[in-house]
């Protein structure tokens, strides 16, 4: 049973809430350093796509988890760091220039990064006075808008013909296949986990969690609404751009039936089954979204012919799931996980109504 005394304000922000933190962590960040040397190249390119979707998910999962805002556009912003990074790579002819600059991936991904951001911000300033299902239906129509124009803009995107995505290389290295991909994608996600625990430690990371538990009471308190759901939005499509700009090399070619709206419904499961308002929600909702295919494949092998040829099948297993994990485990995995661990650091003094939904809420939501 372990029991933490708080005797300092700083308590509540440190990274670290107690010692075995770091000998928990170091084992895990042991193991899956190890992990390349050990597994076949197929288990390794896995774990790679899965790192690769954690960061995406911990993108929305600034957004949705922890301001709040519901989006089923972030695939929009998933492709547009793909094709940032396609492009800025494979060459871009600027003025007074007669040859085509190719960018390294040191500014690439910041640049893929920025250019999701922007859009995010295009997004998130008309979507100020939106919330729930309209908020959802607005990030909808920019998703279907900005897959059009991947598939319209043949001078920039190739349109249905595709885009061949350069290789990065360090020296005679190559960075995009194999080993060096994959703790290239590990860092790119601790990076990303770090930056985002900070933020969340900060007062812009406080102020998007009193938006997303109560906007009049955060209001009362001074908090700018239009300022703080704008970063939220900028924030989390740059991470989401970052993720796409890895996805880019990682599929190799890039074509718009990557980007669609059903990648954004596979984000919003990811964050909700791995457990909202939670970064190790995004780490295994990635787990899950990325098994759920392989889970499909080979049941379609043991259901009747007529429903496993069924075009509409799998995202109809990922509504049923979604909805499944909204009535009965609200918390996600990770909110499992907790009660798990709970019980046996409480046991035997563990009650059953420790995490009872309670119908509470503050006077102020009444205004609503």
């Amino acid at each position: 049973m372990r029991f933490l005394f708080k005797t300092d304000y700083d308590q509540d922000i440190r990274l670290a809430k107690h010692s075995g933190y770091y000998w928990s962590y170091g084992a895990l960040l042991v193991l899956i350093t190890a992990v390349p040397f050990v597994l076949d190249s197929y288990y390794v390119g896995q774990l790679t796509q899965l790192y690769i979707m954690a960061i995406a998910g911990v993108g929305l999962m600034l957004l949705s988890g922890y301001t709040g805002l519901v989006s089923l556009g972030h695939a929009a912003f998933f492709g547009i760091g793909a094709y940032t990074e396609a492009v800025l790579t494979a060459g871009v002819t600027l003025p007074f220039m007669s040859e085509p600059v190719v960018f390294p991936f040191v500014l690439s991904f910041p640049l893929a990064a920025i250019f999701a951001a922007i859009a995010g911000v295009i997004i998130g300033v008309p979507a100020l006075r939106l919330m729930g299902i309209y908020l959802a239906m607005a990030t909808f129509a920019f998703a279907i808008v900005v897959e059009e124009i991947f598939s319209r803009w043949e001078s920039v995107t190739n349109g249905y013909t595709g885009l061949l995505v350069e290789s990065l290389y360090i020296g005679d290295m190559e960075l995009t296949d194999g080993r060096p991909f994959y703790f290239l994608s590990l860092g790119m996600l601790i990076m990303v986990i770090l930056f985002s625990l900070n933020l969340l430690r900060s007062p812009t990371g406080r102020a998007m969690m009193a938006v997303r538990d109560s906007e009049i009471s955060a209001q009362s308190m001074g908090v700018n609404l239009a300022k703080v759901k704008t970063t939220a939005f900028g924030i989390s499509a740059g991470i989401t751009g970052l993720a796409g700009a890895l996805f880019a090399h990682k599929l190799g070619f890039l074509s718009p039936e990557s980007f669609t709206v059903l990648q954004s419904l596979e984000l919003l499961v990811l964050v909700i089954v791995g457990g909202l308002g939670s970064l190790h929600g995004a780490i295994f909702g990635a787990m899950f979204v990325l098994a759920l295919p392989q889970a499909l494949a080979i049941m379609k092998d043991y259901l009747p012919l007529y429903i496993a040829e069924q075009p509409g099948l799998e995202p109809l297993i990922f509504g049923m799931i979604l909805v499944f994990f909204i009535i009965f485990e609200p918390l996600g995995i990770y909110g499992r996980w907790l009660k798990v661990k709970l019980y046996f650091q409480m046991f035997p003094l563990y009650k059953k109504a420790t995490f009872k939904r309670q119908k509470s809420y503050m006077k102020s939501e009444r205004l609503r």
